[in-house]
This record gives C-alpha cells, sequence and structure tokens, in this order.
C-alpha cells in the first residue's frame, strides 16, 4: 500500500525533473535570444511560446497526440528509429510538462536578462570572449536570481501539469499516475482521503516554490541581477 502511495509523488517529480531537464536550457535560450536579438518575427516566437499558457491544457495535449502520437510523425520517427514510444508513457509525461512549463520558464528569465547592462556584455566581447563565453561568463551570472527562480518555477509548472499529460501520457496506475492525475482518479472515486494527501504534497510544494521565488525576486532599492 505504501508503494502505491508514494508512487504518484515520486513519478511527479521525476518527470518534472526530465521535463527541466529538457526544457530548461530550450527555455533559456529563447529568453536570451528574445532579450537580446531584435529580428523581424520576434513577434511570432514570442506568441508561440505563450500558447500553451494560454491555451486550454486539453488542447496542447490533442496537440501533442498529434505530432507525438503513434500516428503522428514524430511519434512514428521516434517509435520507429529510436524505440520511443511517447504515448502512455512517463516520457509523454514529461514531454507534456515541459511543453506547459515553457511559457513561465522564458517569462521569468527575461527580465532578468534584459536587466544586465548591455554595456557589460559589449566590454567582454572587446576582451576577446566568445558569444557562448559571453553569455555563460557574464550574462547568466549577473541574472542568476532571476534564471534560478525560471527554473524553480518552471519546475512547479511541470510537476502540477494535468490536462496535456492526460491527453498524452493517459492515466496507468503504476506507470503515468502523477499526483495531478491520482487527485482527479481519486475525486472521481470518492476517495478524499487519497486525494488530500496529494492535494497536501502539491500545495506544500507550490508553497516552497512561490516563498523560494520571492526571495530570488529584485530586492526593494537593489538592481535586479
Amino acid at each position: 500500500m505504501e508503494s502505491s502511495t508514494s508512487f504518484p509523488i515520486l513519478l511527479s517529480l521525476r518527470v518534472a525533473g526530465l521535463a527541466l531537464l529538457f526544457v530548461g536550457p530550450i527555455g533559456l535560450a529563447v529568453a536570451l535570444l528574445q532579450a537580446r536579438v531584435r529580428y523581424r518575427l520576434r513577434g511570432l516566437v514570442d506568441a508561440l511560446v505563450l500558447l500553451p499558457l494560454v491555451l486550454p491544457p486539453s488542447v496542447v495535449g490533442y496537440f501533442l497526440v498529434v505530432v507525438f502520437g503513434r500516428r503522428g510523425l514524430l511519434g512514428r520517427m521516434l517509435e520507429e528509429g529510436l524505440g520511443l514510444r511517447l504515448v502512455f508513457s512517463p516520457a509523454g509525461a514529461a514531454l507534456a510538462s515541459a511543453v506547459v512549463a515553457l511559457p513561465i520558464l522564458v517569462k521569468t528569465a527575461q527580465p532578468s536578462i534584459e536587466a544586465v547592462p548591455s554595456q557589460l556584455e559589449d566590454v567582454a566581447r572587446t576582451l576577446g570572449l566568445r558569444p557562448w563565453e559571453v553569455v555563460f561568463r557574464v550574462t547568466l551570472p549577473l541574472a542568476w536570481r532571476g534564471v534560478l527562480a525560471a527554473l524553480v518555477l518552471g519546475f512547479a509548472r511541470a510537476i502540477g501539469e494535468f490536462g496535456a499529460t492526460l491527453m498524452l501520457a493517459g492515466n496507468i496506475p503504476g506507470r503515468t499516475n502523477t499526483m495531478p492525475v491520482e487527485i482527479f482518479s481519486a475525486f472521481q472515486e470518492g476517495d478524499d482521503a487519497r486525494a488530500g494527501l496529494y492535494v497536501a504534497v502539491l500545495s506544500g510544494i507550490s508553497v516552497v516554490v512561490v516563498l523560494v521565488a520571492g526571495l530570488l525576486g529584485p530586492k526593494e532599492g537593489r538592481a535586479p541581477a
């Protein structure tokens, strides 16, 4: 019984961790691009980044099934080429969580990157640093508070994802039943104790995340780092 109770918690942590490993570098790269480069399609990229935030999660999940399902182009290529099946799998849950976490990660990190004086980056370039060295030795270290807050919030969004996860990964006990999915199942079955347990865990994680994000935010009277 203990194993079946703890499984959704451990699975949710694992899924959120995998989602963050996948979407973290992508989100920071997009945040850097949007903060530092002015290009023609910048508004379109901004809109695409925000789409998972404004679309209903079930719609996001439907798009993921169309693209990464067994009959989808990418889903078929991944399954035939790499033997990786995303539908009804923990990997699919991680993908769904990564997609919905992307907007909050980008939009939290971007202002901190924009707050880094571009003159400092220019000086670094004149000293011979390559573009990637400027990013990792100047920009990100100076914006570390906002970047870390973005990663924390992205993790929290990933661990709480429900709609898109249910569409792509399903609800398979012992395989894809993350905490949000388990809350839904327990509520339908009238098991208030089980639902309350996972509600308490997710609520506790959310409170910690909000507190950490607040501590990492810019302080009054001090330029944001």
